[in-house]
């Protein structure tokens, strides 16, 4: 068993920055992908960033050079910085792993405002 635990999400005006972080309840050495999605009312959850153990990140092109992904494996945590918030980007923000199976966190609230 897999437990993730997103924290960091908030109000913020549009323009402002958030940073989320990701704990994970086991050692991240041996994890090779994780992943960010969000979920906004009314649409389907999706990816917004990923990054495996070798460093390799991907964005999806909405956030590309707003958000940066990384990873700090001696803590077991996955970080999201979110800079030059858009309305658009009001959602709640899950960490992700597949082991096996997939694991998700509770997620963290996000609400940006215009």
């Amino acid at each position: 068993q897999v437990y993730l635990v997103e924290s960091g999400g908030g109000l913020v005006q549009a323009g402002g920055s958030l940073r989320l972080s990701c704990l994970v309840s086991r050692s991240t050495f041996n994890i090779n992908v994780i992943d960010w999605y969000r979920q906004a009312p009314g649409k389907e959850r999706e990816l917004v960033a990923s990054i495996n153990n070798g460093g390799s990140t991907n964005y999806v092109d909405s956030v590309k050079g707003r958000f940066t992904i990384s990873r700090d494996n001696a803590k077991a945590t996955v970080y999201l910085q979110m800079n030059s918030l858009k309305p658009e980007d009001t959602a709640v923000y899950y960490c992700h792993v597949r082991i096996v199976i997939d694991y998700w966190g509770q997620g963290t609230q996000v609400t940006v405002s215009s």
